[in-house]
């Protein structure tokens, strides 16, 4: 059997094991209080809260399965609708800004088969992804000819203005720890490509807490010199892939996305 690529998932296995783990260990552990102590208070609230801890175990591993690759595919959605959003003829060269582990850049490769792509990543201990992992479903999926990867930081790219023909990023900006105003980090990924290159950012722009007023980004932005841009937000409300019980606020929500031509 052909070995798959390994993208990940937004929900990592590791969380996983631990909400599952937990759960079980505080419901043994009431089992045990009640047979050794007799302390039904005790056992109560050890129970209460293996039971909730296992519901949100549950909550998570569905959410987990809905996005995954291959099952649920609700990532793949969510990628495929920003590529469907870059109007680029595919000649030249692309920027894929926080590539994770590759999925974006791997699809973007697919979907422009002329193109050459740099993909760059902060990676590191805390993210489940690494370089090599970006590397090998490269290779798997046959694009690895035509994709460098590279460490980098989203708030403070090693590229000259005006570098790139498109970019993209998915779900990257809000992450970037190294840059507080978040509104300054988009403003480096465009600064990267060409006049009249064109971009396709999806971020949780609808979060006012991250971004503001986003009609108001947009303006700042053009008279700065993009000569077209679009929003769209609140996108988890009008994709028909994404389900209603993800759209939670602490799993996803005021996602958006803009797009267009520098």
């Amino acid at each position: 059997m052909k070995e798959q690529a390994n993208y990940g998932n937004w929900v990592p296995e590791k969380a996983l094991y631990l909400l599952f783990g937990g759960a079980a260990i505080l419901l043994v552990v009431a089992v045990g209080v009640q047979i050794v102590l007799g302390k039904p208070v005790i056992t109560g609230l050890l129970g209460v809260a293996g039971v909730l801890v296992l519901i949100e175990a549950i909550y998570m591993y569905v959410c987990h399965e809905t996005f995954a690759f291959g099952k649920g595919n609700m990532m793949a959605g969510v990628h495929q609708h920003l590529v469907d959003h870059l109007e680029w003829d595919g000649e030249g060269t692309l920027l894929d800004i926080g590539c994770g582990a590759a999925a974006l850049t791997v699809r973007c490769a697919k979907a422009f088969p002329n193109s050459q792509i740099t993909a760059m990543d902060y990676w590191g201990v805390e993210w489940n992804y690494a370089k090599e992992q970006c590397e090998k479903n490269a290779r798997l999926e046959g694009v690895e000819n035509r994709i460098t990867f590279q460490k980098g930081d989203a708030a403070k790219l090693e590229f000259e203005d005006g570098t790139f023909d498109a970019a993209v990023s998915n779900f990257v900006f809000h992450e970037v720890r190294t840059a507080k105003d978040k509104r300054k980090v988009v403003k480096e990924a465009l600064r990267v490509v060409k006049k009249g290159g064109v971009f396709s950012f999806q971020d949780m722009f609808s979060q006012r807490a991250l971004y503001g007023d986003m009609e108001e980004f947009v303006r700042e932005l053009k008279a700065e010199g993009i000569s077209d841009i679009h929003y769209i937000g609140n996108l988890e409300k009008k994709l028909d892939f994404i389900p209603g019980f993800v759209t939670m606020p602490w799993m996803i929500s005021g996602m958006g996305i803009i797009y267009g031509r520098k």
